[in-house]
């Protein structure tokens, strides 16, 4: 086994944050779907043991990274800890991001933010801040927009009643649709 391979697709499982399509796996790191299942094999046995603190989850064809049930409780303290704070710059931003051009992929606000956000948008999930949405247009994907709860919070009926909205979402929208894949914003 290729260990730079599994390096490289534990790396790729860490930065995505969830789960993820063998076959995308094999697309993004340019290689045969079998060489990533034995990559997930010597991934999976690397950190099988005691003194490590994730592994690797399958359901079907897709796989990701996730903490051990054992450190279940510390990663609670962890998110409860988190959940208790106020928002950071880091999370207003992307907020504000999905609040004023959402639904949006989480890659179009990554590449707005210039960013890896997926700890970001998870913690906003978690807050109830913003929920995922299926994405019409791409089977298994999803797009992110505020939640009622967050419009409620904001004392909005809906995110075009937010201060600025056409000014705000036309400048997102402009940005996004520099995205060199093209924007996967929903308008």
């Amino acid at each position: 086994m290729d260990k730079s391979l599994s390096g490289s697709l534990e790396a790729l499982l860490f930065l995505h944050g969830e789960p993820m399509a063998v076959k995308k796996i094999a697309a993004v790191l340019r290689c045969e779907e079998s060489d990533i299942r034995s990559a997930l094999e010597a991934l999976t046995m690397h950190l099988g043991g005691a003194d490590r603190g994730l592994m690797v989850i399958e359901a079907g064809e897709r796989v990701q990274l996730v903490t051990k049930p054992e450190h279940g409780e510390l990663v609670a303290q962890y998110i409860k800890g988190e959940l208790g704070e106020t928002l950071t710059p880091a999370s207003l931003e992307t907020l504000s991001i999905i609040a004023y051009l959402g639904p949006v992929s989480k890659e179009t606000v990554e590449f707005i933010r210039g960013v890896n956000s997926a700890f970001t948008i998870r913690s906003l999930s978690m807050r109830g801040l913003v929920e995922r949405v299926p994405d019409p247009e791409r089977a298994r994907q999803f797009l992110l927009r505020p939640s009622l709860d967050c419009l409620k919070t904001l004392g909005v009926v809906r995110a075009e009643d937010l201060p600025e909205y056409e000014r705000f979402h036309g400048v997102l929208a402009r940005t996004a649709a520099a995205e060199p894949e093209g924007a996967s914003v929903k308008e």
